[in-house]
């Protein structure tokens, strides 16, 4: 049985990847670096400790990740300052269909709590999670499992009994090697076939959640 759903944040919840890819590229490009859409695209969910010497295997030592990364923060928190977040297609949705049937839920992201607390409280719905698992809470980020492991022992459950939603390759990768029901709700890119062979579903939106999770249970 599906007893809990791990939520991943950005691109999940919160329409904020595309954010992310923006000024990812903006502030590369302040200190001298144009990224490309792939590289961009790969980093999606990637934890500091894994993305940074993945960028600097493509763009060599002198890219200051820390730096960088510092420089999109600010410009991603004036613009979202400036013009708020909006939340992704189907959450309320979802979320209402998950209280209905007293399903569990958390967070399983690798942003930083304070900002999951942040973009989570403004679009309203940082009181509807049981429990958050953020970046800077675990030593070993995605694409490693710890983030979901640890989001199914937070709720008292085993990985199995958790389906994991994901928007992203790395985050799936971090979900299926938990060993969680994996779903795909795609956001800036679709998954190749090696990757769907990782997955129980891909869909459209998060309201089409729900008929996976009646769909594994009833199979049960």
């Amino acid at each position: 049985m599906v007893k809990a759903i791990l939520f991943d944040m950005d691109g999940l919840i919160t329409d904020t990847e595309k954010l992310l890819n923006r000024f990812w590229r903006q502030a590369a490009e302040e200190y001298g670096f144009q990224m490309k859409q792939e590289h961009l695209l790969g980093i999606r969910s990637l934890s500091a400790k894994y993305a940074a010497p993945h960028l600097q295997s493509i763009y060599g030592e002198g890219f200051d990740y820390y730096a960088i990364r510092d420089r999109r923060k600010q410009l991603m928190n004036d613009y979202i300052k400036a013009n708020g977040i909006e939340a992704k297609a189907g959450l309320t949705e979802l979320l209402d269909y998950i209280r209905e049937q007293r399903l569990k839920c958390a967070v399983c992201t690798a942003t930083d709590h304070e900002r999951t607390k942040w973009y989570l409280g403004m679009i309203g719905v940082y009181d509807r999670f049981d429990t958050f698992v953020c970046g800077d809470m675990i030593k070993n980020g995605k694409p490693r499992p710890d983030t979901y492991l640890e989001g199914a022992r937070a709720l008292g459950l085993e990985p199995r009994e958790c389906m994991a939603l994901e928007d992203s390759p790395n985050g799936v990768e971090s979900a299926y090697n938990a060993g969680c029901v994996t779903v795909m709700v795609p956001d800036l890119s679709q998954p190749d076939e090696e990757l769907k062979r990782k997955l129980t579903a891909v869909c459209g939106t998060l309201a089409d959640v729900r008929e996976v999770i009646e769909r594994c249970n009833s199979a049960r």
